[in-house]
């Protein structure tokens, strides 16, 4: 699934890149995706193999109005090919393929207490200049990590907490005895 959900949201990026309406088509792909999120009669319609790919297409067109006619015609083109149980990781393999294009980065601070919205600012200035992209900073509180910071900066974690170094210690001891 993974494997169709990546060759499906490329095609859509280069169309939506193509046509100068990534923003746009990005927009109408989300606002679509969670339509058929929160309904279990459209998840039942468009992922049900009991209609048939035109009836699918038709309730498509009359569902949605006023959409780019690239994303139509794709949406279209998975209820025709079967692939419409694919929408959600489409959604987020194009979110990621846009935010690498826009050079941005999703970061994630996370502390054991409320931080100084100004340190937060400090933290996100410094991690924008380091990878020269424009971040979407997220700060949030887990008393669970004891003290310290955890940074999730896209894929990549550093966890700086007491939590962690304690779970570190722990694995150091245990392999030692």
């Amino acid at each position: 699934m993974e494997k169709i959900a990546r060759v499906y949201a490329g095609a859509l990026f280069d169309a939506a890149k193509q046509a100068g309406k990534l923003d746009a088509i990005r927009d109408q792909l989300a606002g679509f995706a969670d339509a058929v999120a929160q309904s279990r009669d459209l998840q039942v319609f468009l992922f049900s193999p009991y209609f048939s790919s035109a009836e699918k297409r038709d309730g498509i067109g009359r569902a949605v109005s006023g959409i780019e006619p690239e994303l139509s015609n794709f949406l279209g083109l998975l209820a025709e090919k079967h692939r419409m149980p694919a929408i959600f990781r489409i959604r987020a393999r194009f979110d990621e393929l846009w935010a690498a294009e826009n050079k941005q980065l999703e970061v994630r601070l996370t502390s054991a207490v409320e931080l100084d919205p100004e340190v937060v600012a400090r933290v996100g200035a410094e991690i924008e200049r380091q990878t020269d992209r424009k971040i979407e900073l997220e700060a949030g509180v887990d008393e669970g990590i004891i003290g310290g910071l955890v940074l999730r900066v896209g894929n990549m974690v550093v966890d700086a907490s007491l939590r962690g170094r304690l779970e570190r210690l722990r694995k150091e001891v245990a392999q030692a005895i």
